[in-house]
Formats: structure tokens, C-alpha cells, sequence
């Protein structure tokens, strides 16, 4: 006998014995019971063979941000089977109760962190964001200045003083984490050491910070948030200011970022990485919240998508505008409602995560054949959605 459901709070060690065996890593009885205080059972859904924790996954209740609005956003993570029931269909099964379960608790929309990106595709989850990791030598460390009147301020772990500043900056992102006291005490600070230094710039105003540790003369840099490019060049020259300390500095950074055109030799090692992958979870409520590229013309646009795993979200969905364009009237069409033929554009739901998130442009995603349509509609799809960078900070 079989069965799918979530975890009561005795079963928590069940499940922490999994991860740890699935992803390799052992907490202390002393880390057992701190995480287990502090995870709620009712997010882990759990696939029982004959009573027994056979796979696994988490749904996290997060908020995310596209185009400054905020939107619910199903987290999975510590998806995993034990050795001798894989192989059997549960995670699929799994997944799809997730999907369920993150419609009917309003999370219009869902993040993973892939152990392998064409799996979780076949579930409607595409890559959303890619980052840049820089590796640099201290000699080459930017040569800024400081504007008088500015300073810097060691601070301790008060997530208080840094998530006003943190959300500014978020905001300028799509799919970044809204953080809360939990997420901030639980799992940013508890699994990371080092020192938290504030930018106060001549104002007084308190526009960045940089969280970083110095371990065996490499400065890792875990944050840098700025609001402006004065304290961008503000913390970079504090940073360099560890020169006599430290060989070379790691962080990482939105895909945009231009430091290496700004510093005197951008002659260093930097990588592009892949990172997370995104999901519409549901179609119509998305669409409905979401906020479109203010322009002229307005006419119609009719998406037909198709999504194997979720049956909610397989049809024609007619965007009605509004104003300036800006939001949508969204209704999913019925038979014998739909327009000819030539006034659809049609894709797949991860395609259209990859659009909405504007990870990609819909003029090459019909390149690509991964959008279907006349180049005239795929150009009024493109003039809609807003473009901006997709970045993740953090990872669950």
C-alpha cells in the first residue's frame, strides 16, 4: 500500500535522515533538533510505501517580485528517494501533488534548483536566471574613491537594518526572494560566517552593504547590495582596502553586472553559471497579476499553451488591456470562442515561463521554434513584456 501526503512532526528525522543521505552532507543531533524547531512538517509532502518515507519533497511558502510587483511563489527543494524505491515514478507523482497543492494555495508560480535541468522540464520548469562568478586577483581589485562625507559601518546580524535595503535592491530584479525574520536568522545568516559593513553615504542615508569573510587570504563576498553606483564603488573600495590581507576575492553577481569593464584590468577569471529553474503554476491568475510594458497599441493577444502535467492550464487564454497596457483582463476560452487561427500565438508552459520571466525574448524563442505565430503578434508579445534582469541571491 501506497500513499501521498504530508509529514507529522515525528516523521521530521525520517525525512532529515534522507536529505542528508541524498545530498551527502551530516548534521549534528544538536542541527537536527534546531532545524526540525523551526520546519514546518506541513510543507514536506511525502510518497509512503507500506508506512515508510520512500521520497520526498519541500513546497516553501515564499513571495518573489516580477516587474516590482510581488508574487506567491512555490519554493521545492529537498526533493530526494531512497536508493531502493527510485526508478519508480515517485517524484513524478510527487510533483504533480505539488502543482496541485501550490494552485489551490495561491502560488501562482514556482522555483527549483535542478540536480538536472532536462528532468524537471518534462514537468514544465525551464531556466530562469543565470549568474556571473568572479574570481579576482587583489592587484586587480577596483581602484575607486570614496566621496567625502561617506563611511562604512561594521554592524552585527540584525536583518532589521539590512532588509530595507535588500528589498530596494531586489526590486530591481525578477525572482529574487521577498526575506522574512526566519529566512534571514534560519538560513542566511546560520549558514553562512563573517562581517556585515554598511555604506552611509554623505547623507546619511544607508544605500548598500557588503557581507563577506576572510578565510586563508580569499575574501569570499556571500552579498553586495547597492542602491546606486556611489555605493557600489564605495564597497569595492573598502573591499580593496583588505589588499594586505587577502590574495584574490570571490563573488558572484546578476548576469548584467559591468564591474569588469569599470576596473583598470578586467583580466580575470569569470564564469556564467545556470541556476534556477521556473514554473507557471497557474496560467490565468498569473497573467491577471501581472504587469505589462506600458505602450500605445493595445490590441488583443491570444496565447495558446500547452502543459501535459497541468490541465488548468491547457487552452487559449485571451489578453484583454487595459489603459495604458499595463494589466490585463485574462479569460481562458472556451470551445467555439476561439479566434482564427492566424490571431494565436502558441507555446508550451515553458516557454512561457521563460517569456514572462523575461529570461528570453520572444522574437528568439520564434527563432528557435519554441513560439509559434506571425512575426507581427510575436513582435506585439515582445513590446508587452517588460525586460529585466532575473537574479537569485539566495538557494533553497
Amino acid at each position: 500500500m501506497s500513499e501521498i501526503r504530508t509529514l507529522e512532526q515525528q516523521e521530521l528525522p525520517e525525512s532529515l535522515a534522507l536529505s542528508q543521505f541524498a545530498f551527502q552532507y551530516e548534521l549534528s543531533a544538536e542541527e537536527q533538533e534546531d532545524r526540525s524547531s523551526w520546519t514546518d512538517p506541513k510543507q514536506i509532502w511525502g510518497y509512503f510505501v507500506q508506512g515508510k518515507l520512500a521520497a520526498k519533497l519541500q513546497i516553501n511558502q515564499f513571495h518573489t517580485w516580477l516587474n516590482g510587483q510581488r508574487f506567491a511563489m512555490g519554493g521545492i527543494a529537498g526533493v530526494a528517494t531512497w536508493p531502493e524505491y527510485r526508478r519508480n515514478g515517485m517524484v513524478a507523482k510527487l510533483l504533480l501533488q505539488a502543482l496541485r497543492v501550490m494552485k489551490e494555495q495561491g502560488q501562482t508560480v514556482s522555483f527549483l534548483s535542478p540536480f538536472k535541468f532536462e528532468f524537471y522540464r518534462k514537468y514544465g520548469w525551464e531556466t530562469y536566471i543565470d549568474y556571473l562568478k568572479y574570481e579576482i586577483p587583489a592587484d586587480k581589485l577596483p581602484k575607486f574613491h570614496a566621496p567625502e562625507g561617506s563611511s562604512i559601518v561594521r554592524v552585527t546580524r540584525e536583518w532589521e537594518l539590512l532588509n530595507p535595503i535588500y528589498e530596494q535592491y531586489a526590486l530591481q530584479f525578477n525572482g529574487m526572494l521577498m526575506r522574512d525574520a526566519s529566512w534571514w536568522n534560519n538560513r542566511y545568516f546560520k549558514n553562512k560566517k563573517g562581517t556585515v559593513a554598511l555604506y552611509v553615504n554623505a547623507k546619511g542615508e544607508r544605500t548598500g552593504y557588503v557581507f563577506y569573510q576572510v578565510k586563508e587570504y580569499t575574501a569570499t563576498i556571500h552579498e553586495m547590495v547597492f542602491l546606486d553606483e556611489e555605493t557600489r564603488r564605495g564597497l569595492w573600495k573598502f573591499i580593496a582596502d583588505h589588499d594586505s590581507m587577502i590574495s584574490k576575492v570571490e563573488v558572484k553577481a546578476p548576469a548584467d553586472d559591468q564591474l569588469p569593464f569599470l576596473v583598470h584590468d578586467p583580466k580575470f577569471k569569470q564564469e556564467k553559471i545556470t541556476y534556477f529553474s521556473a514554473r507557471i503554476v497557474d496560467v490565468e491568475a498569473f497573467l491577471k497579476q501581472y504587469r505589462f510594458e506600458p505602450r500605445k497599441e493595445v490590441e488583443p493577444i491570444y496565447l495558446r499553451i500547452s502543459d501535459s502535467q497541468a490541465d488548468w492550464n491547457d487552452g487559449i487564454f485571451q489578453l484583454q488591456f487595459t489603459g495604458s497596457g499595463e494589466k490585463a483582463e485574462v479569460t481562458k476560452l472556451v470551445e467555439g470562442e476561439q479566434p482564427a487561427e492566424e490571431r494565436i500565438l502558441s507555446c508550451s508552459i515553458q516557454t512561457l515561463a521563460a517569456l514572462f520571466m523575461s529570461y528570453q525574448k520572444s522574437g528568439f524563442m520564434a527563432k528557435i521554434e519554441r513560439l509559434q505565430g506571425s512575426q507581427e503578434l510575436v513582435a506585439r508579445l515582445e513590446a508587452a513584456i517588460p525586460q529585466r534582469t532575473t537574479y537569485l541571491a539566495d538557494f533553497f
